[in-house]
């Protein structure tokens, strides 16, 4: 479990009232339940509020190609960021297997049909009929053994990055004598970078990726400017979801109304927490956040939060991207929410463990 307080401004955060405390959770929907159901053990309030959707895409040509180069042997090492790019390269992985198999069988099944040939033909017919009928049983063993596909080894390093992505390939059909998963100590591009794995590839090795289209850089760049081949394939892409901005809108109605008529007096100790995991999901965020028009003329921007909450019970209150308190994951997300002047708390990985933690520390 790793824990980093970014900045100096982030304070731990403080509230009378834990149970109260709020937490908008933009994780996909594929991915947001397990931590939702533990913070809400916790007696937080969870908002299930995604800021990304993963659409499928189209398997071209090129990507087919890239995964029976894959399969043949000609990469050292395969990357899957993400449970929803290991469970579409698995279906693949499996059709290849099937395929290989049947080709098998029909090799086999040849040699079966040679065998009693040469055998009908045979002048030695005592020895020969020995002969064939070990040959035949053989033959009937081998395609029995490959009639229950499943996938028996990798033909490279096969590295999830990230216990959810890992869990998909552990439940693969696999043989563990010839197949292991390999994971960073920590789940990101710098993670990967330092795994023995990764960091031994020179010029001229090949490492082929399954991702989501988009997403962090560093590590196919470190790895091309020391002369790898990165190939790719994207399996879906990111979107904001169609009613992402009605169920904000939505919640942000309940939450305003909900704090005018209890007489809450909000403050920067007791800002709700949104959780962020990737930098096109905080794109989605601000865009969101800014677009909620402002409500009344009496509502003036450089009014404070609790001036605003107390406008009308009957009004919305829009609220700044500054009313909220953002727990992030990683560097390169806690220099995007630094570069707008947010208070944040970074932590390492999205174990539910994790940001359970890291709430408890914000609002100590």
């Amino acid at each position: 479990m790793s824990l980093l307080q970014s900045t100096q401004s982030n304070q731990p955060l403080n509230t009378s009232s834990p149970p109260q405390q709020v937490v908008i959770n933009t994780r996909p929907i594929e991915r947001a339940a397990p931590l939702t159901r533990h913070l809400q053990a916790a007696g937080l309030t969870v908002i299930d509020m995604p800021m990304l959707a993963l659409q499928a895409l189209a398997m071209t040509e090129a990507d087919m190609q890239l995964m029976r180069q894959w399969f043949a042997g000609h990469y050292q090492a395969l990357v899957i960021v993400s449970p929803t790019a290991a469970a579409a390269g698995l279906a693949v992985w499996q059709a290849l297997e099937h395929e290989a198999n049947a080709q098998d069988s029909n090799a086999q099944d040849s040699n079966f049909q040679d065998s009693n040939s040469q055998d009908s033909n045979s002048q030695d017919s005592n020895a020969q009929n020995s002969s064939a009928q070990d040959n035949k049983n053989q033959n009937k063993a081998a395609i029995q053994q490959n009639s229950s596909v499943e996938i028996s080894s990798a033909p490279s390093h096969l590295i999830a990055v990230g216990e959810a992505t890992a869990a998909v390939l552990h439940k693969a059909r696999l043989q563990a004598a010839n197949y292991q998963v390999l994971q960073p100590t920590i789940a990101n591009n710098e993670g990967m970078l330092v795994m023995p794995e990764i960091e031994s590839l020179q010029t001229g090795d090949k490492l082929l990726v399954w991702r989501g289209l988009g997403g962090r850089r560093l590590l196919a760049d470190t790895l091309q400017a020391r002369g790898v081949h990165i190939d790719s394939i994207a399996w879906y892409e990111r979107v904001m979801p169609a009613d992402a901005k009605a169920h904000y809108e939505y919640w942000l109605q309940s939450f305003s109304r909900q704090q005018a008529a209890q007489g809450i007096v909000l403050s920067p100790q007791t800002k709700p927490i949104v959780i962020i995991s990737s930098g096109t999901a905080f794109e989605y965020w601000v865009t969101i956040v800014g677009q909620v028009p402002a409500v009344a003329a009496e509502s003036k921007s450089d009014t404070n939060l609790n001036e605003r909450l107390a406008v009308s019970l009957n009004n919305t209150v829009p609220l700044k991207l500054a009313d909220f308190a953002y727990l992030v994951l990683g560097t390169r997300l806690a220099h995007m929410v630094a570069e707008q002047q947010l208070n944040y708390y970074r932590v390492e990985d999205l174990a539910p463990e994790t940001i359970l933690a890291a709430i408890e520390h914000m609002t100590r």
